[in-house]
C-alpha cells in the first residue's frame, strides 16, 4: 500500500506541476499578445497625432494669408485642436481608436472642401487685382470724370479685400453692320458702323446670392459726349451719367453678357475716332476699355 500510495502522490504532483506550467505559458501567451496590441495601438495613435498635427499647420498656413474663409478656418483649426487634445488623454483601446479615426476622417473631408473653396477664392482675388491695374490706367485717361476717378479709385482699391461684390471680365467692344436678314458683322468703319456691341463676362462669385443684377454701361464718343440715354443716377454723393442699363439674371455662374448702343440718329454716322466704354456697378467701377472706329 506503500507502494501505490507515493505513485498516486507521485502522480497527482506532476499533474500539478504540468497545470502550473500550462497556466504560466498560457499568461505569458496572454501578456506577450497584450504587450503587442499596446505597441499597436501607439502607433496608431502616434500617427494619427501626426496626421493631426500635419492638419493643424496647413490651416494655420491659410489662416496667415487673412483670406475671404478665415472664420471658417480658425472653425475647423479649433476642432482639429479638440481632437488633438482629446486623443492624448483618451485610454488607449481598439474601439477607442478607431473612434478618433473616424473623427479625423470626417473632419479632413471637411478640411479639403473649405481649403479648395478658399484657394478659388485667392485665385479670384488675385485676378480681380490684376484688372484693377489695368482700369487704374484707363481712369487716368479720361479727363471728363478725373475729380469723380479719384473717388472711384479709392473705391476700387477696396474691391480684393470683399469677396461679395460681382465683377467683369474680357470686356470688349466694336462696331456692327446689321444686315438685312438680321445677321451681325462687325466692322471698324464709323461710316458703316449701325450699332456698337459691348460684350463683357460677369465673373463667377459664389458668396454672391442669385438673382437679377444691373451695371451701368457709360459710352463716351471722340469728344467725350454721353451716348444713349445720357441720363444721371447718383450713388452716395457720387453721379454716374450712364448711357444704358444691362439687367441680367445671375446664377452664381459666369455670365457672358452682350449689350447694343443705336445711333442717336439713324441718319447720322458714328464719330471717328476713340471711344472710351465703362461699365458701374452703382458707383464702382468694374471694368473700362476703348474703341477705335476709322
Amino acid at each position: 500500500m506503500s507502494n501505490t500510495s507515493n505513485t498516486g502522490l507521485k502522480v497527482a504532483l506532476g499533474i500539478a506541476i504540468a497545470l502550473i506550467i500550462g497556466v504560466g505559458a498560457y499568461t505569458f501567451s496572454l501578456y506577450n499578445e497584450s504587450e503587442a496590441t499596446k505597441t499597436e495601438l501607439t502607433a496608431q495613435k502616434n500617427d494619427l497625432t501626426e496626421n493631426l498635427n500635419k492638419s493643424l499647420a496647413e490651416l494655420n498656413v491659410a489662416i496667415e494669408e487673412k483670406g475671404v474663409l478665415t472664420n471658417d478656418l480658425e472653425a475647423k483649426k479649433e476642432e482639429v485642436e479638440t481632437l488633438i487634445s482629446n486623443l492624448e488623454q483618451a485610454e488607449l483601446n481598439v474601439k477607442n481608436l478607431r473612434g478618433y479615426v473616424s473623427r479625423y476622417n470626417k473632419l479632413k473631408k471637411q478640411m479639403a472642401i473649405v481649403m479648395k473653396e478658399n484657394d478659388k477664392l485667392k485665385v479670384e482675388n488675385k485676378y480681380l487685382a490684376t484688372s484693377l491695374d489695368s482700369t487704374n490706367t484707363e481712369l487716368q485717361n479720361n479727363k471728363m470724370f478725373s475729380d469723380s476717378l479719384a473717388l472711384q479709385n479709392d473705391a476700387l482699391a477696396n474691391v480684393v479685400e470683399s469677396a461679395t461684390i460681382l465683377n467683369t471680365a474680357k470686356l470688349k467692344a466694336n462696331g456692327v453692320v446689321v444686315k438685312r436678314n438680321g445677321r451681325i458683322m462687325d466692322t471698324e468703319k464709323a461710316r458703316k458702323a449701325d450699332k456698337l456691341r459691348l460684350c463683357f463676362t460677369v465673373a463667377k462669385n459664389s458668396l454672391v446670392a442669385p438673382g437679377d443684377k444691373a451695371f451701368f454701361v457709360q459710352v463716351l464718343d471722340p469728344s467725350g459726349n454721353v451716348l444713349g440715354a445720357n441720363e444721371a443716377v447718383i450713388f452716395e454723393d457720387q453721379t454716374v451719367y450712364y448711357s444704358l442699363i444691362s439687367v441680367f439674371n445671375y446664377e452664381a455662374e459666369n455670365l457672358d453678357v452682350c449689350e447694343y448702343l443705336e445711333k442717336v440718329n439713324e441718319k447720322d454716322d458714328f464719330a471717328k475716332g476713340t471711344y472710351k466704354l465703362n461699365v458701374f456697378d452703382r458707383n464702382r467701377l468694374v471694368s473700362a476699355t476703348t474703341l477705335t472706329l476709322e
